[in-house]
C-alpha cells in the first residue's frame, strides 16, 4: 500500500537528516491520517485511491507554492518544493495517456460527455487526467 511505502520512506529520510522529504511526507502522512479518520466514521478503510487522490492535490498545493516563489524571486525555495514534488510523484501510478484515452473512448458505445466522465471517474481514479479526458472526448463530438 502506498501508505505504508511512505512511512517506510518517511522513516529514511528521518534517518538520513533529509528536511526537505520529512517536510512533504509529514503534510502527506498527517492528510492520510485525517482522511483514515473520516473514513473510520463511515466505516471504510483508506484505499490506495484515497492516497492517490492526496498526492495528486499535495502536488497541485505544491504547484501553486512554487509559482508563488518564482513571482517573488525566491528560486532556492521553489527549488525546494520542485525537490518535493518529484518526491511525492514516485508513488503516482502511471497516467493515461491521450492515445490510451482515445483508444478506451472508441471501445464505448456511448460516447455522451457525461457517460464518459463518469466512466473514467469510476474506472480510472487516479490514473487519469481528467483533463485529458475532456479534450480527447471533444475529438468524437
Amino acid at each position: 500500500m502506498i501508505l505504508d511505502e511512505i512511512k517506510k520512506a518517511n522513516v529514511q529520510a528521518l534517518k538520513e537528516r533529509n528536511q526537505n522529504a520529512r517536510a512533504v511526507y509529514s503534510v502527506v502522512l498527517t492528510k492520510a491520517m485525517l482522511e483514515t479518520v473520516k473514513k473510520r466514521e463511515k466505516q471504510e478503510e483508506l484505499t490506495d485511491a484515497d492516497m492517490v487522490q492526496i498526492l495528486q492535490k499535495t502536488i497541485k498545493e505544491l504547484n501553486d507554492e512554487s509559482e508563488s516563489y518564482k513571482k517573488a524571486n525566491n528560486l532556492q525555495q521553489s527549488n525546494l518544493i520542485e525537490e518535493q514534488k518529484e518526491i511525492l510523484s514516485k508513488y503516482l501510478p502511471k497516467m493515461l495517456s491521450e492515445d490510451e484515452i482515445f483508444d478506451i473512448i472508441s471501445k464505448q458505445e456511448n460516447k455522451t460527455i457525461p457517460y464518459i466522465m463518469k466512466f473514467f471517474k469510476e474506472n480510472y481514479a487516479g490514473k487519469v487526467d481528467m483533463s485529458k479526458v475532456g479534450i480527447v472526448l471533444k475529438k468524437f463530438n
